[in-house]
């Protein structure tokens, strides 16, 4: 992953391949935003005027290149738009944090190939730091694994185009500065995990399943010191996990549950993070139709978001006690697949009559939302790619979040808002409990069709310990971008959800989550 820096160097003297500075878009054309004024001024204060000619504007995410002044010796500059200008009476510190992390990931993805960039983007204070560290750390990702021609080839021909940022020099962030460090260690730590949570969601279904899952969480529970426990097939059967199994009952890859739990010394509270990871989702017997399959390996991004956060938090050393559940499965059609009409009992004990196998992850969560609720935690959070209806409601960027308690809903929403992930409330509206009503079972897997969402979240509060708070967020729109990237979004797996569950964890850690 790109190297990161804090510098105070002066932007003339410094060695980079580039110097990027941010743009806004003021009442009458572009306008310098702080941090750049050495380059303003090298430019005889007229760099706006400059830009301006070169037909930017100042507009989010817009990217302008051109020679850097005399003097300098970094060779470009890049200037990248911030948006709105602020009131500029507000200063430096007006400048959203997620304004500063999609400039300054655009302009780490458009650096892709270059040894080094300063970044002089506005530095208000620590908070600016972090963000512009995590866009740096977020845009330059790529998932370059499998592109090439031979194992023994040139590196540059196995990976088949150009190679991440190598490293961003952040100016105005004051290494000696602790809040400054602290703030860029955390960027970091958070980067890192979200960039790994990426990679396992842009991996093939031919080298991602249930097992090769669990080894990597297991490999990364040793490194930081979580513990962890996998149930296999063998003991899924024997304590009940009828919602996994029968999900993975059609694939000869077995189904998993993976838990990982990172504790600390002084953790006064307990929050559960519960994921669905189906490695690859054919919809099973109820077959997806043609065009619907091709991106169904990103059906375990909710549990990559699960596994990335509770490492994160033992990276981060978070006084809160964090336990992952991955619940694991390949759901397949073949002689042995659970079939619409079959009845399951769950691990809680209740019977779920399968009336369509394509809504199977709220019967892998179900199992697991049960499991989670044994321990009796403060909070439990489920991330899903679960609905279709969920994307025709909010679209492709933004999650809808539901909770069996609107204080605790708010609370996941604006946290976030917070770090930067569009999210939406959304309510769980007691008459479409109805429609799952089995005349065979305790409850179906289906509801009305209208609301599918909603239907979907209902289903998952039967799981829910009596008098346990809970949520569930339905990433099945932002989790994977089919379109091209954008701020410090890249094409394919995203990582959604990944810094709202580890916001959640530092405010519980801060007594601030209730």
């Amino acid at each position: 992953m790109t190297a990161l820096t804090l510098s105070t160097a002066a932007a003339p003297g410094l060695r980079a391949d580039a110097i990027v500075i941010g743009v806004s878009k003021g009442d009458k054309g572009p306008v310098v935003a702080p941090g750049a004024e050495a380059v303003d001024k090298a430019y005889d204060g007229r760099l706006a005027d400059v830009l301006e000619t070169l037909g930017a504007s100042g507009a989010e995410g817009e990217l302008t290149k051109l020679p850097a002044p005399a003097g300098f010796k970094t060779p470009l500059v890049v200037a990248v738009g911030l948006g709105a200008r602020p009131d500029k009476d507000a200063g430096a510190d007006a400048y959203d944090a997620d304004a500063l992390r999609r400039a300054a990931g655009a302009a780490a993805r458009a650096l892709a190939g270059s040894k080094k960039a300063a970044f002089a983007l506005p530095v208000a204070d620590a908070a600016a730091v972090g963000a512009i560290a995590e866009g740096v750390l977020l845009g330059a990702y790529s998932f370059t694994t499998y592109k090439g021609t031979a194992d023994n080839g040139p590196a540059k021909d196995r990976k088949n185009g150009k190679a991440p940022l190598a490293e961003a020099a952040l100016l105005g962030a004051k290494p000696r500065d602790k809040a400054h460090k602290a703030a860029a260690e955390r960027a970091t730590a958070v980067s890192e995990e979200l960039n790994r949570a990426r990679d396992l969601i842009n991996m093939p279904p031919n080298d991602l399943n249930p097992e090769s899952f669990a080894a990597i969480a297991q490999a990364a529970a040793k490194e930081n010191g979580i513990k962890v426990q996998v149930l296999d097939e063998k003991a899924l059967a024997k304590g009940g996990y009828g919602g996994i199994l029968g999900v993975g009952s059609g694939s000869t890859a077995a189904p998993r549950l993976v838990k990982l739990s990172y504790t600390h010394s002084k953790a006064k509270k307990n929050l559960a993070f519960v994921g669905k990871g189906i490695t690859y989702d054919s919809g099973g017997i109820s077959l997806k139709p043609a065009g619907h399959n091709e991106t169904m390996k990103c059906d375990m991004s909710g549990a990559a978001a699960v596994f990335a956060a509770v490492v994160a938090a033992a990276r981060l050393g978070l006084e809160v006690n964090v336990t992952g559940w991955l619940a694991l499965a390949e759901n397949m059609p073949s002689g042995s697949a659970t079939r619409p009409g079959d009845v399951l009992r769950m691990y809680s004990g209740k019977t779920v009559e399968v009336l369509n196998t394509d809504a199977e992850g709220r019967l892998v969560l179900a199992d697991a939302l049960w499991a989670a609720s044994q321990e009796k935690p403060d909070a439990i959070v489920d991330v899903a790619t679960l609905t279709g209806a969920m994307m025709m409601a909010l679209g492709s960027r933004t999650f809808g979040v539901m909770a069996n308690d609107d204080v605790f809903r708010t609370a996941v929403y604006e946290a976030a808002a917070e770090v930067g992930e569009a999210a939406w409330p959304m309510p769980l509206p007691e008459h479409l409990r109805k429609g799952m009503d089995s005349a065979t079972a305790d409850i179906a897997n289906m509801g009305e069709r209208m609301g599918g969402g909603l239907v979907a979240g209902l289903f998952l509060r039967e799981f829910v310990g009596e008098g346990i708070t809970w949520a569930h967020l339905d990433i099945a729109g932002p989790a994977f971008n089919e379109q091209g990237p954008f701020g410090y979004t890249p094409k394919g797996g995203t990582g959604s959800a990944v810094r709202t569950l580890v916001r959640l964890a530092e405010l519980t850690a801060a007594g601030d989550l209730g």
